[in-house]
């Protein structure tokens, strides 16, 4: 029985057998569902980078494992490929499109005070919600410099606590590899690819706060169930880890993506994602460091994720406690010449998430999920009221059976919701606009995986665009149509 659950009394007086049967039934399902919750969220992680995602080179046995032991997604994407409307979207139930949140904003005024957030309505049911590092937006490195709490929203938590760390300052060996053709910048502040093999232990990084702080939390065994979300920044640039994990992977036995002649002669102009090889100015040698730090960055955090899975354990919380790990969006490491996060193309909006739920056998599900589904899940699994006009799915039926399919295709947006992307088990379809003027990309993922051809523009595949389009049409309008209003349950 889940630790935190006294069941109703079943020799209560009846006025029926059949009300006796209906309530110790009832009280079955409340037992089943009174879980604690662990959401533990990376930062600008891309699937690519995951080792039990097929990643050769980057280590991450802590993910790996939790991967083992829960359900692994393999089609999981981001609703935007952009920290704030990523996480204003899962966070808060709703499509960006739906609400117009495409900035760096939590999205609370988006969706109004009346709605529950996904944490908040566990708070109202009566959970401790606690908050470690960015959950919902943070800049990162400003917010993470200053210790501030960038686009909280305070409606959602009990308890909160800012990871302060130096971030692109931290004392080390650094190197600015964009930006920086002649090499003699050492080091910069804001959104861009700064390498810190730093000086001293994890404890010094943010990461290591966080771990820290959640382990703290997970120690103090309270008396009521809890949510605990816990945010790491890394990867995210800066690349910033202490200097041992970046030993395993020496730059130059970086292979980098394969560049192709001519790769960018059939991506329409918005589809050249805003930070590349050319206007980062970088060489080889840059992009294989870039590559090797980013790299150290995710084996670091995931060092930080190992620390708070272990004090689960150690607690004896872990056969009560629901763990979710994902992260915002994904990141391009030199892909179509392509860095950072923006693009619509795979290695940026599909992202690694698992579930691990006591008492549910390991598994790989293959189905179309969105980070939008975490709400409506986690809160039926719990047994939390949340609205039925959230625009997610829930994933519990995956949970039994890894065959189950909850989507046929996965919807994100970027760009300001002017460039919106439908990818399905065969075809990744890319809009720029939506007029007559609309620009696209269509790509066979069967045969191109990587998304080197462009099959917008062949006649021979006129009918695979009309039906793309269509859906796109369709979505566009479920997603728009949405009622909105409150109706918990």
């Amino acid at each position: 029985m889940p630790r935190y659950v006294n069941p109703p009394n079943p020799f209560r007086r009846l006025r029926s057998v059949i009300l006796l049967a209906a309530l110790l039934l009832s009280a079955s399902a409340s037992a089943q569902k009174a879980y604690n919750v662990l959401f533990i969220i990376a930062d600008d992680l891309t699937a690519t980078a995951v080792s039990s995602y097929g990643s050769e080179v980057c280590q991450t046995p802590n993910i790996d494992r939790l991967a083992a032991e829960g359900v692994k997604y393999t089609r999981a994407y981001c609703q935007y490929p952009v920290c704030g409307p990523s996480r204003a979207s899962l966070l808060g139930g709703y499509y960006p499109t739906a609400t117009e949140t495409y900035g760096y904003v939590s999205g609370r005024e988006q969706i109004g005070e009346e709605r529950h957030t996904w944490p908040q309505a566990f708070r109202e049911a009566g959970y401790h919600t606690a908050r470690v590092s960015k959950i919902f937006h943070m800049g990162v490195p400003i917010h993470i410099e200053e210790g501030s709490d960038g686009a909280d929203d305070p409606a959602s938590w009990d308890e909160t606590y800012n990871s302060q760390a130096a971030e692109w300052q931290t004392p080390g060996a650094a190197e600015l590899v964009q930006g920086n053709p002649d090499g003699t910048i050492e080091r910069k502040g804001g959104n861009v690819m700064t390498i810190v093999r730093a000086e001293g232990d994890d404890l010094v990084h943010a990461d290591g706060k966080t771990a820290e702080r959640a382990s703290e939390l997970l120690r103090t065994k309270r008396d009521e169930p809890f949510f605990l979300a816990v945010g790491m920044v890394r990867p995210h640039v800066p690349f910033v880890a202490p200097s041992a994990y970046f030993d395993p992977y020496p730059y130059a036995q970086i292979d980098l993506p394969e560049k192709v002649p001519g790769d960018w002669d059939d991506i329409p102009e918005p589809g050249i994602n805003y930070v590349t090889s050319q206007n980062g100015q970088m060489s080889l040698e840059q992009q294989q460091k870039a590559v090797a730090a980013y790299y150290a960055s995710v084996t670091f955090m995931d060092a930080q994720v190992g620390k708070v899975l272990r004090t689960l354990e150690e607690e004896g919380l872990a056969d009560s406690t629901i763990v979710i790990f994902t992260s915002d969006h994904g990141f391009h490491l030199g892909e179509h010449d392509f860095w950072m996060k923006v693009s619509l193309h795979e290695e940026s909006v599909r992202v690694p998430l698992i579930i691990r739920v006591p008492g549910k056998d390991p598994a790989v599900c293959n189905s179309f999920v969105e980070l939008l589904d975490l709400y409506p899940t986690v809160a039926e699994l719990a047994g939390v009221p949340h609205s039925d006009h959230l625009q997610g799915k829930s994933l519990v039926g995956t949970l039994d059976d890894p065959g189950h399919a909850v989507r046929d295709m996965a919807f994100s947006v970027s760009l300001g919701g002017n460039a919106l992307l439908v990818r399905t088990a065969n075809w990744a379809y890319i809009q720029y606009g939506e007029g007559e003027d609309a620009e696209m990309e269509l790509f066979d993922m069967d045969r191109d995986p990587q998304q080197f051809t462009n099959l917008a523009y062949d006649p021979a595949y006129a009918d695979t665009l009309a039906e793309m389009q269509q859906r796109l049409r369709e979505k566009l309008q479920e997603v728009r149509t949405n009622d909105l209003d409150i109706d918990y349950h």
